[in-house]
């Protein structure tokens, strides 16, 4: 039987050198960027891929939490989430949320990218 291997997100952004700089220095992914000109990178770390198209209508970026309350549009799954916590504040990026344990079992903390999508990062710490 197949098995499914990952899911990455796609996030709409208004300027692809401002999202994949972001990606790079905020966030410490590697990007290879696509298109003449360009208008499409993959953003990657380690297990982690996150897809950045970009769209001639700024406008019409809408983050989840614009709709709903709280809501990322990308949840990233690590296994030292305090390390990493420590990683991107050392590289400047700006906390969305600072880290906590949440009620449903995972250490997490949100940052923000430069279009306004919410970005958790988390760590399962209890199967409760």
């Amino acid at each position: 039987m197949s098995r499914f291997t990952g899911a990455s997100p796609v996030l709409l952004v208004a300027d692809l050198d401002r999202s994949v700089t972001y990606f790079r220095e905020q966030l410490g992914f590697g990007c290879q960027v696509h298109g003449e000109p360009p208008d499409f990178a993959v953003a990657d770390r380690d297990d982690v891929t996150i897809l950045l198209a970009l769209t001639p209508d700024a406008e019409r970026i809408v983050p989840n939490w614009h709709v709903a309350d709280k809501l990322w549009d990308a949840y990233i799954r690590v296994d030292d989430v305090d390390a990493v916590y420590a990683e991107v504040q050392e590289r400047g990026a700006p906390i969305d949320y600072t880290i906590y344990d949440t009620p449903w079992g995972f250490r997490e903390f949100g940052v923000q990218d430069p279009d306004g999508h919410d970005i958790a990062i988390g760590q399962r710490v209890s199967d409760d």
